[in-house]
């Protein structure tokens, strides 16, 4: 369930209030840059509904923090952290509900300073074992390759990041990590500010077999990009239908997320 994480332009402190619709369309799509330059601070708020094997809701609340560095005048390093917090749903009869933090990842893209048209970064991704039961993670270190790409035609912004992790240490009970994850993502902006979206997180388990190996959600949203006594905020809600899932997985997923924006 993974939403591109939004980011600004510095020039937003000075702006505030703005009323001037040109600009406000133009921070509205370096928002949806996930590999722009300033600091943001995501909440990825997801509700999955009947999920097995007691048809109950699950929970799941992403912090995501995405920091820029700036290498040299011709390389930044754009990180991108995701702590997950997760309320699991009964999964037999003698254990109830569980909430706890699940496994720490963290994407390191390398992007140039100046990009053309086709605006990309590359990187290693990193998983660390910090789940607080073993429910909630993997029990692996996990790393693997990182890309991003996206372009702003017109009114769009069009873009996909993609990563793929295998494990290589932790518990040795635990089973292997080979676990593709690809973010696509489609946003059209209008000149207040406000867009529509499709920001579905797509899985591929390659251990697993057959239909528990895929989750494939179909959906979208709206959003709209805003500032609150000058704090820069980009909002959006989002529903979307699971095509492909494992058998124990929710037909649907609800999805409101909320970046706060802080320029340097």
């Amino acid at each position: 369930m993974l939403a591109p994480a939004s980011t600004v332009l510095c020039s937003l402190a000075a702006m505030g209030q703005t009323s001037d619709p040109v600009s406000i369309e133009t921070l509205a799509k370096t928002a949806e840059n996930p590999i722009s330059e300033v600091i943001s601070v995501a909440s990825q708020n997801a509700i999955v509904p009947n999920t097995e094997p007691y048809r109950q809701s699950s929970f799941a609340l992403d912090i995501q923090p995405v920091v820029p560095f700036h290498l040299s005048p011709d390389w930044n390093l754009v990180t991108r952290t995701t702590i997950p917090t997760l309320a699991q749903v009964r999964l037999s009869p003698e254990q109830g509900r569980s909430f706890g933090i699940g496994d720490i990842n963290q994407i390191f893209a390398f992007t140039p300073a100046h990009p053309g048209p086709l605006i990309w970064g590359a990187g290693p991704v990193l998983s660390y074992p910090t789940a607080s039961a073993s429910g909630f993670g993997s029990g692996k270190w996990n790393a693997g390759p990182t890309l991003v790409a996206l372009v702003m035609p017109g009114d769009w912004v069009i873009g996909a990041l993609a990563h793929n992790m295998w494990s290589f240490a932790g518990a040795t009970d635990r089973d292997r990590v080979n676990l593709l994850t690809l973010e696509p993502f489609v946003y059209y902006n209008f000149p207040d500010g406000s867009y529509i979206t499709s920001n579905p997180t797509i899985t591929a388990n390659w251990i697993a077999k057959g239909r528990e190996r895929w989750t494939v959600p179909f959906g979208g949203g709206v959003g709209r990009f805003f500032t609150v006594q000058g704090q820069a905020i980009d909002a959006q809600i989002g529903v979307y239908y699971n095509s492909m899932r494992p058998s124990s997985a929710s037909e649907w997923q609800f999805r409101f997320d909320v970046s706060y924006i802080f320029p340097k």
